[in-house]
């Protein structure tokens, strides 16, 4: 079919890619300045409490050894081991083991390397302190907040709403505390978003190709972009395959709607799909794995075996220890059932009904009394989520009203990081925990800024209904904002009197 004519196509441009603001200058000011508040609550004493805290014990360790051998080696005790967590938090950094044979002194992990050596930059620039194996997690953390305020804007068309979504993001207690810990779930949710940005991006840039003299889209450097995200995103957890999953889904469903709209046949660019959404990211997830192929201690690497095998049949067997070491991570992941004091499960999870403490200490004549807590707690700002669930309920309406293809992406969004740990649950019944809902949050700030947008209504709204819109916007960003304030002690590891800390615990199944 040929392509629409000239004057069509221009109706037809600004009909499936709405003009962006106009505001250039103020929607890049705005939120970066929403970014760097952020960022300042994020690195206001990153390095406090002064401890290895939660599962920080795993990652730092692992993003040291990585740093030094390129691989993951044993330290002197198991992974937990807290006389080793003495011995990195005084300096003492001969923890690895002197082994008689490089078997020995391979550990085992369950995780991909990217996130570790994310952690490893923070430590290579700051040492082996908490504030250095904190600041790539904050760096992530703080990152995500400008591209969400962007995508945001690019949703809504408002940079009004952009900032507001940068803002709930920032104030949102579960994204706080992981970007102030060392643990792998922030990198998850940074790639994440950044591959849903790229897609996002990815949506207008085809309609703006389609709409042109050129019914093609041709090469599409943003879902290019989304699929090297992807497979960052999986090289930190392999949670990450439900993303790739959805954002192929949506990319897909996107483009035969645009096509639609034009009047072209639908076609299947399976070979583009293909590209962006199993040959960058996988290429991206074996590269991760470069100090595993270049180094004779990982875990299962058979380097003797390899180099015997000769020039030829190098590459086949490394590739086939590799694969082999894949599958038992696998088995690792799919019987991981060990009782733990704070696992939940999913369903849980929307209703903050068991989160994390990372830390707690009971230090005495620390504050204006006896008896002082100091603690963090991996929890969500729970005016957010709830308001967030209400929010999600309107986008199923929206929806199923209106097709709104914001409200779609959402939800699929959401459902790909939440829904696949029912099938763990039920089924292997996996030992899981509050923090895997990180990755979901973005998703959340992006329901409750698309449903300000309904409530505030276009740009030419009558000025009552519009004022009672920002009253109502207004309002629940202030009470979140308060929210976070409120919890801001228990999240950052201040120290305050046990009864300030109990007043907090919102739940009994906080404590």
């Amino acid at each position: 079919m040929s392509p629409p004519p000239q004057s069509l196509a221009r109706t037809a441009v600004r009909w499936l890619v709405p003009p962006m603001p106009s505001d250039a200058w103020w929607g890049w000011a705005g939120p970066l300045f929403v970014t760097v508040l952020g960022g300042a609550l994020r690195f206001l004493r990153l390095g406090e409490p002064h401890a290895v805290v939660f599962d920080e014990t795993h990652y730092i360790k692992g993003a040291f050894s990585l740093l030094r051998f390129g691989v993951e080696r044993m330290t002197l005790g198991t992974s937990e081991d807290p006389v080793a967590d003495r011995m990195i938090m005084a300096g003492d950094l001969g923890i690895w083991r002197r082994c008689p044979s490089v078997e020995e002194c391979a550990e085992y992990v369950a995780h991909p390397p990217l996130g570790k050596w994310m952690i490893a930059a923070g430590e290579w620039l700051f040492g082996m302190t908490p504030f250095g194996w904190r600041f790539a997690g904050a760096v992530a953390g703080t990152l995500s907040i400008l591209i969400m305020a962007r995508v945001a804007r690019r949703m809504t068309r408002s940079t009004l709403l952009g900032c507001l979504a940068g803002l709930l993001l920032a104030l949102d207690g579960l994204h706080f505390v992981l970007s102030r810990t060392a643990l792998l779930d922030v990198f998850l949710m940074f790639w994440v978003l950044a591959a849903f940005a790229c897609v996002v991006a990815d949506r207008d840039w085809v309609r703006q190709r389609l709409s042109g003299t050129s019914p093609s889209a041709g090469v599409r450097p943003w879902r290019l972009a989304a699929g090297a995200c992807l497979g960052a995103a999986c090289a930190v957890k392999w949670s990450g395959v439900f993303f790739l999953l959805a954002f192929a889904v949506l990319s897909l469903m996107w483009d035969a709607g645009a096509r639609r709209a034009l009047g072209l046949r639908p076609r299947l660019t399976a070979q583009g799909l293909t590209g962006a959404f199993a040959l960058v990211p996988g290429a991206v997830y074996v590269l991760t794995w470069t100090g595993w192929f270049l180094r004779a201690e990982g875990w299962g690497r058979n380097w003797e075996r390899a180099t015997q095998a000769g020039p030829g049949f190098f590459v086949v067997d490394s590739l086939r220890s590799w694969l082999g070491y894949q599958l038992q991570v696998l088995g690792f992941h799919t019987g991981l059932d060990t009782r733990h004091p704070y696992m939940s499960e999913p369903w849980q999870w929307p209703l903050l009904q068991r989160p994390v403490a990372f830390h707690y200490q009971s230090p005495q004549n620390a504050c204006a009394a006896e008896d002082c807590s100091q603690a963090v707690l991996g929890v969500g700002t729970p005016a957010l989520w709830y308001l967030a669930l209400l929010a999600l309920v309107a986008l199923v309406a929206r929806y199923a009203a209106v097709r709104d293809w914001r409200a779609g992406a959402v939800l699929l969004a959401y459902g790909a990081g939440w829904l696949p740990w029912f099938y763990y649950a039920v089924a292997d019944n996996r030992t899981m925990y509050l923090f895997y809902m990180v990755p979901v949050v973005p998703f959340m700030v992006l329901a409750l800024v698309i449903v300000a947008g309904l409530a505030l209504g276009p740009g030419g709204t009558a000025s009552i209904r519009r004022a009672a819109g920002a009253a109502v916007v207004g309002a629940g960003a202030l009470i979140v904002l308060v929210d976070f304030w409120w919890l801001y002690p228990i999240l950052s590891g201040e120290t305050i009197t046990y009864p300030a800390w109990w007043a907090r615990m919102l739940m009994r199944s906080w404590v």
